[in-house]
């Protein structure tokens, strides 16, 4: 063979490889990712070492946003289905009979309908509302109730804007597990036994039907009894210290997706 075509043998492999590897899905229009620093090392021909450390961009996987309906009149419908009224409770007066508006966390958008979540027994009820009977936002962050840990965290998106301890219910009266959704902002002066404040949340006790005069809802709220927090001692609600559901308050706006897990 001729020595030309010996000492042309590994570019035509080489390119061979470089063409069956790009056959093979293994090149990409993706931008490469740059590193950020790289040293290059060769303790002898034929054997570099690479170290270097690169910058790997964080990518969020929860939303950062949350559609929210706001009734606009006196009423709004309820229905189980586009067109077909929710026979248990047809409608909502607005606003409620504690004088706050009525809003529903949006799940899904069909043009004229919209599927909602609902904030009235049974827990976690979603129905339908037509779209001309609400005015549409968003909200930015979502709460997570973890009633083991004892403990509330604000998210936006993955980042966590706060993180409190909270005292839950007892076994007699536990904290309602689900998904639900902040449906009352009260500030409070504080002192009393809701402390600063509370954020009603669309969740009812699982046992109690009424409390205090109301129809058995859960709330965060603050405490005079911050001693306390960190157990299981309320009727329900998820007690936390004044600071932290002032800061609640400021960061979960009506509509805000709250979830409540074991």
């Amino acid at each position: 063979m001729a020595r030309w075509m010996v000492r042309s043998l590994p570019v035509v492999v080489a390119l061979a490889v470089v063409a069956v590897l790009a056959t093979l899905g293994f090149s990409s229009t993706e931008d490469p990712v740059v590193p950020t620093t790289v040293q290059l090392a060769t303790a002898e021909p034929g054997a570099p070492q690479l170290t270097g450390s690169w910058k790997v961009e964080k990518v969020s996987t929860s939303p950062t946003s949350f559609d929210v309906a706001d009734a606009v009149g006196p009423s709004v419908g309820l229905y189980s289905e586009p067109d077909v009224p929710y026979e248990p409770k047809p409608s909502l007066a607005n606003p409620t009979h504690e004088g706050l508006p009525v809003v529903f966390l949006v799940l899904e958008d069909h043009d004229a309908w919209l599927k909602v979540r609902v904030s009235s027994r049974p827990n976690n009820l979603v129905l339908w509302v037509k779209r001309n009977e609400v005015s549409l936002r968003t909200v930015p962050n979502r709460v997570v109730v973890e009633v083991g840990a004892h403990r509330v965290t604000v998210y936006h998106g993955d980042d966590v804007l706060l993180q409190a301890p909270v005292a839950v219910g007892t076994a007699r009266t536990p904290t309602p597990l689900g998904d639900f959704f902040v449906d009352g902002i009260v500030p409070l002066s504080g002192g009393g036994p809701y402390g600063a404040g509370q954020v009603s949340v669309s969740g009812f006790s699982d046992v109690l039907q009424s409390f205090g005069g109301g129809v058995g809802q859960i709330a965060l709220h603050g405490t005079n009894r911050p001693q306390l927090l960190g157990q299981n001692v309320s009727n329900g609600c998820v007690r936390m210290a004044d600071e932290s559901i002032t800061a609640v308050m400021s960061l979960a706006p009506l509509g805000t997706p709250v979830t409540i897990v074991a």
